[in-house]
């Protein structure tokens, strides 16, 4: 692998992580994939195949995230590009909402991706070169109905992404972040089964009457992890069908 580019993909074993996994690949990265969920971890690679490695890591531990990208480094060599795709929400009312769920949410969403992203950066500074994604949400941009803390975690990444793009512009490195809006994956089945009305009303907002599939944000990561993207930093892409056109 030592002649291929290191990826590092967080919460590569969802629905968006997988498809940016295997986009990845597909574009020659050797890409670790991390995510707490071992067993899925191994059905990804084994699936993806082309050089891709599971690491399984607790990303709301910041020692074992530490450890892990050592690991990462040690065994593929340095981190070319990270991907923080880890993210989760439920759906309830701030009001109805308790401290812990709050904790989990600021946990998953916003401190996995502090952690990462400080183990990743000293080496990128270092050979004066990488590319971080972010993967944010729309709802970071314009708020939404049922994921008030969610939002605000996801608009402090936009946040923390542009911050991190300022500071470390002068070593080469690009920082990025795509929307995404309503997109297939297993949060969002879940939510169609639970009140299948209020994501009818949220399609029909989406000028293209769909959601997003995950391979569309994986497009977009692809672009960010590329030469083509070298000019551009601190920038977020909605990719949400046109539903927020900012």
């Amino acid at each position: 692998m030592a002649d291929r580019k290191v990826a590092i993909v967080t919460g590569a074993a969802g629905g968006m992580g997988q498809s940016i996994v295997a986009r990845l690949a597909a574009d020659g990265f050797a890409v670790a994939a991390m995510d707490i969920n071992e067993p899925a971890l191994r059905d990804l690679v084994s699936t993806v195949g082309n050089g891709t490695v599971a690491y399984s890591c607790d990303q709301t531990e910041e020692a074992a995230v530490r450890e892990t990208v050592a690991r990462i480094e040690r065994t593929m060599g340095p981190t070319h590009a990270l991907v923080n795709t880890i993210g989760w929400v439920g759906t309830t009312r701030f009001v109805q909402e308790d401290s812990a769920y709050w904790r989990r949410i600021i946990a998953i969403n916003m401190e996995s991706i502090l952690y990462v992203t400080h183990a990743v950066l000293p080496g990128m500074i270092e050979r004066t070169k990488g590319k971080i994604v972010n993967i944010s949400s729309d709802a970071g941009r314009i708020g939404t109905s049922g994921e008030a803390v969610y939002a605000a975690m996801k608009a402090g990444v936009i946040a923390f992404g542009k911050s991190i793009a300022r500071e470390n512009a002068r070593y080469n490195i690009n920082v990025n972040a795509i929307a995404p809006g309503p997109t297939e994956t297993p949060l969002l089945k879940a939510e169609m089964e639970e009140d299948p009305d209020l994501v009818k009303r949220m399609l029909r907002l989406i000028p293209f009457r769909r959601p997003g599939k995950p391979e569309d944000m994986a497009a977009a990561v692809s672009f960010f992890c590329s030469p083509d993207s070298d000019y551009i930093t601190g920038q977020t892409l909605s990719v949400s069908g046109g539903l927020t056109m900012l």
